[in-house]
């Protein structure tokens, strides 16, 4: 558990840091599977990278992310997280949203959002 939690620490890091793309490609497997609350999964890495993409090119003003809480399991992590930002298409959104990332060795590979709209 400790390999996990000083690797999603190290993760967060680099996100709050605005290295969300350096950190996907750093720790996310090739056929990570990526799923937000009840919506149909995104399947592999390039996909997931191309999603993950149009999230940030959409993003108007970005106010700040916050880690709230992490939590480590046996091959499992989950990270409590503050989101405040402006998205073209969705317009203010400032809320909190759980992640819950599945390691295999140093690699996410699958990772799923849960919050409210």
């Amino acid at each position: 558990m400790t390999a996990i939690k000083n690797l999603i620490h190290e993760l967060n890091d680099m996100v709050l840091q605005g290295k969300s793309m350096e950190a996907f490609e750093k720790f996310y497997a090739d056929d990570v599977v990526m799923q937000e609350n009840d919506q149909a999964p995104t399947v592999g890495k390039d996909a997931n990278r191309d999603r993950e993409t149009v999230f940030f090119s959409n993003l108007i003003d970005f106010r700040g992310a916050k880690v709230l809480d992490v939590t480590v399991g046996d091959n499992t992590s989950m990270v409590k997280w503050h989101y405040d930002y402006t998205h073209k298409d969705w317009g203010v959104r400032n809320y909190r949203q759980v992640s819950v990332q599945h390691w295999r060795g140093n690699k996410i590979i699958r990772e799923e959002f849960f919050y409210g709209n």
